[in-house]
């Protein structure tokens, strides 16, 4: 289970257990706080940012990159701009250097004005936020990367359910395999996820595996209206104690 709580003036909620702690945050993406959050950055971010084409893409990146570092800095108790930080061979983001033995886990997620967080400690863990939409290609889209069993099950959908329901897979597919490490290089057809409004949600299978005896745990959530958002976490092996 997960909770929710407040962080900055991001309009924030968050939510935290002993397992994870989720911040959901609506970043002010004006000039002043653009600016004052680029001075938080590394010198590899900054350059990662210029590399945006549209100024908004960019602003929003520096300031969601920005509350990253100033999140993981109140969690290690020290300055935003001293956190050192890391990519894995998919790109999941990680802490360095000094702080690589930690026990803290990380995974961020953003989309528009959204930005969700998910931090635990000594758990593999995964997050994705989508504003829930009509898209023009969902069905060939459903048709290619969601499983046989999810597939079936979206098309079974009244359709005024259909777009919550894809982005409802589409999010807890995400955040499983990025709390796999894997990112979209993960099989998408290797794993089940429920979807249906409505129903909880619960990883079915992976592999051969039922999804109540696999090592990861999902919750979806509303992070705010109009958004869904999922959350995979790994289990330990004293959970199954």
């Amino acid at each position: 289970m997960v909770t929710m709580a407040p962080a900055a003036r991001q309009r924030a909620a968050s939510f935290t257990d002993d397992d994870v702690e989720v911040v959901v945050a609506r970043p002010d993406v004006g000039s002043d706080a653009v600016s004052a959050s680029a001075t938080l950055l590394s010198d590899r971010e900054r350059e990662r940012a210029r590399r945006f084409v549209f100024d908004p893409d960019r602003s929003r990146f520096i300031v969601a990159r920005a509350l990253l570092r100033q999140l993981l800095a109140a969690r290690l108790d020290v300055r935003p701009e001293s956190v050192a930080l890391t990519s894995g061979a998919r790109g999941k983001p990680a802490l360095a250097g000094r702080f690589a033995a930690s026990d803290l886990r990380f995974n961020v997620s953003h989309c528009e004005d959204v930005a969700v967080y998910a931090f635990s400690a000594g758990r593999e863990v995964g997050v994705d936020v989508e504003a829930v939409r009509a898209l023009p290609d969902a069905d060939d889209l459903a048709a290619r990367c969601f499983s046989r069993r999810e597939y079936a099950t979206y098309r079974a959908l009244e359709p005024g359910d259909r777009a919550l329901g894809f982005f409802q897979c589409w999010t807890r597919k995400e955040a499983f395999v990025k709390a796999l490490g894997a990112g979209l290089y993960h099989p998408l057809d290797r794993f089940d996820v429920s979807l249906a409004p409505g129903e909880p949600a619960r990883i079915l299978r992976v592999e051969d595996v039922p999804g109540d005896r696999c090592r990861w745990r999902l919750e979806g959530f509303f992070p705010v209206p109009g958004f869904v958002a999922a959350v995979v976490t790994e289990r330990l092996i004293e959970d199954d104690r």
